[in-house]
């Protein structure tokens, strides 16, 4: 897709929720206030995730009194990235702008993030809460989480979960959120080509309404997904690379330990004419059978996964930016 596509509205901001009938209405409202006070043509996406309260009568009356406002319930709770991504499907906005609906994002910040995405040439811009009130039970984790996505991804942002970001729309329409990965779309950004990746320190509000929807559990679940989004990253088109390399390597490694052993007692018994235990009770030679065995899984585990890659429908799904010449496209 590509850069050049102009769109007629300015701003679609996407809100994932799930149970805050009461936030809403006050959120609309703020909303609404900015938008009309920088003479933004915009929409709301409210994608209501499952919720148990009022959450969806509120959006039906503000949608009743804003043609902007529009609306996706989920039939149950899917969670966070389902969220995002079906609002991202039908956002129709240049800028695509995301926020948590617990009022703990403020859009105020909407201006800046707008300009930064339209007027400065990102594509990508990431919130980032300077100062947060939360418990340290949940700053601390944050920080750890953070650090090592920094390091992972090589993607430089102090925030990567701040729900408070904005994008080209070209990067939404060519990203795919799901599991838990609404933690990581700078990094699926990244490795759909979309490298220019920048943050804004925002506000951060103590929650008014409600509770949190989060518990400590979701930081263990965000290291998973991070050592998968970055195997995926690295080897999701060539697994081979992966698993042929290391299980080739421990086989090699296995095979030359059990020849040492093997080599060693022939030493022994031909040339030295001594008597050389046998091999079997050596607990070297189980470790080196057993590291040809496991590499040789790896190896054909790495052939399994290149056969279903090449086969896969995305195989040669690239994302073309621009194109040049007569008959091309």
């Amino acid at each position: 897709m590509g850069s050049s596509i102009i769109l007629d509205m300015d701003i679609s901001v996407v809100i994932p929720l799930y149970n805050e009938d009461e936030s809403l209405p006050e959120l609309h409202d703020w909303i609404v206030r900015v938008m009309k006070a920088n003479n933004f043509s915009y929409e709301i996406i409210f994608v209501d995730d499952g919720s148990k309260d009022k959450s969806w009568q509120v959006i039906e009356q503000l949608s009743s009194s804003n043609p902007a406002v529009k609306g996706i319930k989920f039939r149950r709770n899917y969670g966070k990235s389902a969220a995002l991504n079906t609002g991202f499907e039908v956002a129709s906005g240049n800028v695509v702008i995301t926020m948590d609906a617990d009022l703990q994002d403020s859009p105020e910040e909407i201006p800046d993030l707008y300009k930064l995405i339209a007027k400065d040439g990102y594509d990508l811009i990431s919130g980032w809460k300077e100062k947060r009130y939360d418990p340290i039970t949940k700053t601390i984790p944050t920080k750890l989480f953070n650090w090592a996505t920094r390091k992972m991804s090589g993607i430089e942002l102090h925030d990567f979960n701040c729900g408070l970001k904005s994008y080209r729309h070209d990067v939404v329409k060519s990203i795919e959120v799901y599991g838990e990965m609404h933690r990581y779309i700078p990094v699926i950004a990244k490795r759909a080509g979309f490298t220019k990746i920048g943050e804004k320190s925002v506000a951060h509000q103590a929650r008014k309404y409600g509770t949190t929807k989060f518990g400590l559990e979701r930081f263990i679940n965000g290291f998973l997904d991070l050592l998968s989004i970055s195997f995926v990253t690295k080897f999701g088109r060539r697994p081979m690379h992966f698993f042929g390399l290391i299980g080739t390597l421990m086989f090699m490694i296995g095979f030359f330990a059990a020849a040492y052993l093997g080599i060693e007692k022939l030493w022994i018994v031909y040339v030295s004419k001594g008597i050389a235990p046998r091999i079997t009770d050596s607990a070297w030679f189980f470790i080196s059978l057993t590291t040809m065995i496991i590499g040789t899984q790896l190896f054909l585990a790495g052939f399994l996964a290149e056969l279903i890659a090449r086969n896969s429908a995305d195989r040669n799904n690239y994302l073309i930016e621009k194109r040049i010449g007569e008959g091309i496209g």
